[in-house]
């Protein structure tokens, strides 16, 4: 409406129910040629999944002397 503005610069109100947000790693199958995202196991150990296409599995272990990297590819 004429005279009307949204403000997309405010910073959004916090919520008690606002999902937490998963740490995952972005993986690039080299065997199917496709992107998918892994998420940490429940025992915070490990970012584990599986090509969408083919399921194979892959794991990569957390621990000290790690990587800052996001993205890997998988062969």
């Amino acid at each position: 409406m004429a005279g009307e503005f949204l403000d997309l610069s405010s910073e959004p109100e916090p919520t008690t129910n606002a999902p937490q947000s998963r740490r995952f790693l972005g993986v690039q199958f080299a065997c199917c040629g496709v992107y998918s995202r892994i998420y940490v196991n429940k025992d915070g150990t490990a970012y584990s999944g599986n090509c969408p296409k083919c399921m194979k599995r892959i794991e990569m272990k957390i621990g000290p002397g790690g990587t800052d990297s996001r993205f890997f590819t998988a062969y």
